[in-house]
């Protein structure tokens, strides 16, 4: 009987573990995948800008909702640098889930 209750102890202490264990990489993956969509929405935008004419390469902002309903603000500064055929194009993208998240990316155009 005594046998019985310890194995049962610990069943239970493993399943507890094991829950804990899901929990933290169901929050993982959500982030990886929020991190991925980020991710995409920076390089739609530089994408977008490099598509354009050289003068319409400027500085803006706005916000899109992603695939997995998540709010994202993508704001993107355009500088020219002392060579005219130069522009340093820096984007950052903001969300939120439980927490504030940003990732930031620069990279150089070139005319």
């Amino acid at each position: 009987m005594i046998e019985i209750l310890i194995a049962l102890v610990i069943f239970t202490i493993s399943i507890v573990a094991f829950a804990g264990l899901t929990v933290t990489a169901t929050r993982s993956s959500s982030y990886g995948g929020r991190m991925t969509e980020a991710v995409t929405l920076a390089q739609d935008k530089l994408e977008e800008l490099k598509a354009n004419s050289w003068e319409k390469i400027v500085s803006g902002g706005d916000q899109k909702t992603g695939a997995t309903g998540i709010n994202y603000t993508r704001n993107w500064n355009v500088l020219e640098t002392g060579n005219r055929n130069l522009k340093t194009v820096s984007i950052k993208i903001d969300w939120k889930d439980r927490v504030d998240h940003s990732i930031s990316f620069i990279t150089v155009v070139t005319q």
